[in-house]
C-alpha cells in the first residue's frame, strides 16, 4: 500500500496542505512544533481510527473551526483508492470511500499502517491501558470488524458499571439485583470475543518480536509476551496478575465465574471488576518484565520491536500489500548503531514516512524525498 496524496483542511495547524508523497523513503523535516507529526497523524487515523497523541477527537480540529478533513489517495498496485475522513468537534464523524459514504469503521479496510513514536515508550513503561490500547489498534487492523465488536464492549462496560454505581447509591444487595444478570451475557459474550483476538495477537506476535528485537537490539534477550487476564481471578488493573493459562475451563465460564465471585466487591465500589477492560499484557526480557527491570535502551528496542513485529505480521496477513510504515520523530532517541539496524529493516517496506527535526539525524537510506515543513505549511519537496 501506497499513500500517493495526502490532503488536510483545519487539521491541527493546518488551513489547508496538500502533500505528494513517494513510494520508499519519504521524510518531513522540520523544527519541533511545526507540524511535522501532524500529517504522519492524520495518515495513521485512517487506518487505526485513533490519534497516538490524544485520547478524543477534539484536538485535531483547528483552533476555530467545527471539522476538519483528511483526504488521502492510496495505490493498492495498479488500483487506486479515495479516502476521505471529516472530523467533527461535535457529533459522529463521516467518512467516504472514492466518494460513496461510508461508516467510518469501515477505513481501516483500505488503510494499513504502523506508526512508531516516542510516546510508544509507554507501552512498556505505562499503565495497563496504554498496552491495550496497543493491541486493540492492532487487533483493528487484523480484522476491522472488531472495531465494533470494542465499541459495543465498551458501551455495555459504561451502563453495567452505570447501574452498579446506582445499586451502591441506592444500597441495593446483589440477589435483588436481577437486571445485572442481563448485563453480565451481554459482557461475557462480547468480552470473551475481545480476549480471544487479544489471546491470539499475542500468540502471533511472539516470532516476529523476537525476530524484530535481536535485529534492533543486535541481541537475543528472549522478549516474551503473555496477558494477564482477569477472568483467572486477579485484577492486572491493580498489579495482581493472574496467568491467562490457569484454567483449563472454557473462557466464557471463567468470566462468569469471575463476576459470580467478585460481585459483591464490584458492588461496594460501583466498579465492574473483570474483563478485559482490567487485563495487562505482560511483557518480559531476559525473564523479567520490562516495566521497572529494562533499562532506557531495552524499553526502546521492545517498543520498537512490537511496531515491527506489528508491521511484519500485517505484511504477512494483507491482501493490501506492505503497510505503510512510520517513524514519527524516533531516530533522535536511538544511538548509532539502533539507527542503521532501524534504517536496513525499514527499508523493506514498499513506503515509509519518517518524520525528524534535524536532517542528519536520518541515514541517508531514508533520504530519498525530503518535505519541508514550517508553521503548518508545506515549504518544499526535494527528491533525492
Amino acid at each position: 500500500m501506497i499513500v500517493e496524496q495526502l490532503g488536510l483542511k483545519d487539521f491541527r495547524n493546518y488551513a489547508e496542505a496538500d502533500v505528494s508523497l513517494s513510494p520508499g523513503a519519504n521524510v518531513f523535516i522540520g523544527r519541533n512544533g511545526q507540524g511535522k507529526t501532524n500529517l504522519v497523524e492524520a495518515v495513521a487515523y485512517l487506518a487505526t481510527l485513533g490519534s497516538h497523541r490524544v485520547s478524543n477527537d477534539a484536538p485535531m480540529v483547528r483552533d476555530g473551526a467545527d471539522a476538519a478533513i483528511v483526504r488521502a489517495r492510496l495505490a493498492h498496485g495498479e488500483r487506486s483508492v479515495l479516502l476521505e475522513l471529516q472530523l467533527n468537534r461535535h457529533g459522529a464523524n463521516k467518512a467516504r470511500v472514492n466518494g460513496v459514504n461510508v461508516r467510518t469503521t469501515e477505513l481501516p479496510r483500505y488503510a494499513q499502517v504502523v506508526l512508531f513514536a516516542p510516546e510508544d515508550l509507554q507501552i512498556v513503561r505505562g499503565d495497563p491501558s496504554a498496552r491495550r490500547r496497543f493491541a486493540d489498534q492492532l487487533i483493528v487492523q487484523r480484522s476491522p470488524r472488531m472495531s465494533a465488536v470494542l465499541a459495543d464492549y465498551d458501551r455495555v462496560l459504561r451502563q453495567r458499571s452505570a447501574l452498579l454505581k446506582s445499586a451502591r447509591a441506592r444500597g441495593i444487595r446483589g440477589e435483588a439485583l436481577s437486571t445485572l444478570d442481563v448485563w453480565d451475557d451481554k459482557l461475557v459474550s462480547l468480552g470473551t470475543e475481545v480476549i480471544e483476538a487479544r489471546l491470539a495477537l499475542a500468540s502471533d506476535l511472539s516470532a516476529p518480536l523476537a525476530r524484530a528485537y535481536a535485529a534492533i537490539a543486535g541481541a537475543d534477550h528472549d522478549p516474551r509476551l503473555s496477558w494477564a487476564l482477569s477472568v483467572g481471578g486477579g485484577d492486572p488493573e491493580e498489579g495482581d496478575a493472574v496467568d491467562a493459562g490457569g484454567s483449563s475451563a472454557p473462557l466464557a465460564d471463567q468470566f462468569r465465574a469471575a463476576l459470580a465471585a467478585r460481585r459483591s466487591a464490584e458492588l461496594e465500589r460501583g466498579l465492574t471488576l473483570v474483563g478485559p477492560h482490567r487485563d495487562d499484557l505482560v511483557l518480559q526480557v531476559r525473564g523479567l518484565p520490562v516495566k521497572g527491570y529494562a533499562s532506557h535502551g531495552e524499553s526502546w528496542s521492545v517498543a520498537l520491536s512490537l511496531r515491527l513485529a506489528s508491521a511484519e505480521l500485517l505484511r504477512a496477513e494483507s491482501r493490501l500489500g506492505d503497510p505503510v510504515l512510520i517513524l514519527d520523530d524516533v531516530f533522535a532517541e536511538l544511538d548509532a548503531g539502533r539507527r542503521t539496524r532501524l534504517a536496513e529493516l525499514a527499508g523493506g517496506y514498499e513506503q515509509v514516512i519518517v518524520t525528524s527535526a534535524v536532517e542528519e539525524d536520518v541515514p541517508d537510506a531514508l533520504r530519498a524525498h525530503v518535505v519541508r515543513v514550517e508553521a503548518g505549511e508545506i515549504q518544499e519537496q526535494d527528491h533525492v
